[in-house]
């Protein structure tokens, strides 16, 4: 099998393509990655000679189409993914999110390759704190931020290729990954990363929001599955059962570094905060027969916390400058609340 993986130097990326190689010596991959800010060729230092890593954007016709057609599927991981700067700027969003995967189905429709393509449930919009229920794939999409709308606007073009031109495509839907690779920019390793400094913790508004997490590792081998054994067309919900609020997170983080329960602060919340987050992965357990690996939450985060640990010669060039960005979005925001 030759498998195209755009956004392959990305945090659920370079963790799909590591594991491929690892586990699937019969599978030739190459790596579309336009390498942003949020990406490192370095990631995948150490699949380098087992994977071709090919630098270009995901809504580049010429690339694509010619990538495309040398390979039997795609895996579909391109996208801007970070909230607070789509709350800034929606246009790059709007280019790889939605044009970068018009591009991507036309090539596939035109050479016949199989796609799966990887979404968020932050399509979903949120729940309430006290609601009992959880997305499942029936639920309506009801997105919140600029990220969210353009990822729900790429679901809909694939099922619509799907439908209407008749590709071969199926869809996953992720609650919050975390994991080794991930950008410092992100709810986790920004926390981790700044107790490793000895850096109190930011939390939005109460630290109330509830999220779903998942081990990066669990939601790949959930992609590798649906692809092996999923049905065509159809859409995959992915979670752990691992729904707790961001201030139990930064609470666990704390008590893993040795640090007081109160040793955080508390920042201006961001606008359209989503509530919670809850998937319900039922129908992929049932259907596929996938389950977690990683026995809990407080295992996975142990692991990831010395990843990063260990690691910091990967994360500490970005360090510096996310902090500048969250430092310049927080006064913004002080400043059009005065």
């Amino acid at each position: 099998m030759h498998l195209l993986v755009t956004g392959g130097a990305g945090f659920i990326g370079t963790n799909f393509v590591i594991e491929t190689v690892r586990t699937r010596p019969d599978v030739r991959v190459t790596v579309l990655d336009a390498l942003t800010c949020a990406r490192d060729a370095s990631s995948l230092a150490s699949v380098a000679d087992r994977v071709e890593l090919v630098e270009g954007d995901v809504a580049d016709a010429a690339v694509v189409d010619r990538l495309v057609a040398r390979s039997d599927v795609v895996v579909h991981l391109a996208a801007e993914s970070h909230n607070d700067r789509s709350l800034e700027d929606p246009s790059p969003f709007v280019r790889t999110n939605l044009v970068g995967t018009f591009t991507l189905l036309e090539a596939v429709r035109r050479h016949g390759v199989r796609l799966h393509h990887v979404s968020t449930d932050e399509v979903y919009g949120d729940l309430g704190t006290d609601d009992p229920r959880r997305f499942t794939e029936s639920t309506p999409y009801d997105p919140s931020s600029p990220y969210s709308s353009t990822k729900a606007g790429s679901d809909l073009l694939v099922r619509a290729w799907a439908r209407s031109f008749g590709i071969t495509a199926t869809i996953s839907v992720s609650s919050n990954n975390y994991g080794p690779f991930q950008h410092v920019e992100k709810f986790i390793p920004r926390q981790v990363t700044n107790l490793v400094d000895g850096v109190r913790p930011q939390l939005y508004g109460t630290g109330r929001h509830v999220r779903d997490w998942i081990h990066v590792r669990d939601h790949n081998r959930a992609v590798w599955d649906v692809l092996e054994r999923g049905r065509p067309g159809e859409t995959y919900l992915v979670g752990a059962d691992g729904e707790l609020d961001n201030l139990t997170v930064v609470r666990m983080l704390l008590e893993i570094f040795g640090r007081p329960q109160d040793d955080f602060d508390l920042v201006a919340d961001r606008p359209g905060h989503d509530l919670r987050y809850a998937v319900d992965a039922t129908k992929l357990r049932e259907e596929l027969g996938w389950r977690p690996q990683t026995t809990t939450f407080r295992q996975g985060l142990e692991s990831t916390v010395a990843w990063y640990q260990d690691n910091e010669a990967w994360w500490r060039p970005a360090k510096a400058a996310t902090e500048r960005g969250y430092a310049t979005l927080n006064e913004r925001r002080f400043s059009a609340r005065s």
